[in-house]
């Protein structure tokens, strides 16, 4: 049976704006200035440990506490994308196997689901509590598909059939995606440009949860 695993943040839930927002908190409330928040945008679908131990490891410990406390206080800035909930219960009622792997931690990972109704629509969600790797490191993704019980891919001769695809919006979701073994779909509705994702190679790319699954069911 095929699975797809998602991305979280700008794949699933518009959660965007809220993400640099609190970026923002965090590092003025922690440091004093306002971040450049293009740069910043290049961070998202990595976890807060590896962000903020790049951007000031002296200070990542509060810059994560005043992210963390500025995220869960707003959640209601988080926002469906049109017609994902829909693409997810097709997928579900066509015998695919789906579930989450974000870079964002559980507690804040649960309350953006909840926020746009991804409750009972997913099998299983995998954190960075649950590995020692992040994105764009394969370990999480490969988590996931073996809780689901799958492999990213088969290879007869010089053909592929994919039995895992991810999908997310981020540099980092296609390299961890190629590094698994499992086929990359790219959405350019969140963190990453078009042009950005396109550079990262990868298999397709989808504009509309419509066009998603229709990618996703043509393997």
């Amino acid at each position: 049976m095929p699975a797809v695993l998602f991305d979280l943040d700008g794949t699933l839930a518009d959660s965007i704006d809220l993400i640099l927002s609190s970026y923002d908190h965090a590092v003025f409330t922690v440091l004093g200035r306002h971040p450049n928040l293009e740069h910043m945008r290049g961070y998202i679908g990595r976890s807060l440990r590896d962000t903020f131990d790049e951007l000031d490891p002296e200070h990542a410990d509060e810059l994560i506490a005043a992210y963390t406390e500025h995220n869960m206080a707003n959640t209601a800035m988080i926002k469906p994308f049109p017609g994902v909930n829909e693409m997810l219960r097709d997928l579900r009622a066509a015998g695919y196997k789906t579930g989450i792997v974000t870079s964002k931690r559980r507690e804040s990972a649960e309350a953006t689901m909840r926020q746009v109704g991804l409750d009972g629509l997913i099998e299983l969600v995998v954190t960075p509590e649950d590995t020692d790797a992040h994105k764009p490191d394969p370990e999480p993704l490969l988590k996931g598909a073996a809780k689901l019980g799958v492999e990213p891919a088969r290879t007869c001769g010089k053909s592929v059939t994919w039995d895992c695809a991810y999908v997310g919006d981020a540099v980092v979701d296609v390299l961890a995606a190629k590094a698994a073994r499992m086929r990359a779909v790219a959405m350019p509705w969140g963190a990453a440009s078009e042009a950005e994702l396109l550079e990262a190679g990868p298999d397709a790319i989808a504009h509309s949860a419509e066009e998603l699954e229709a990618v996703l069911t043509s393997r």
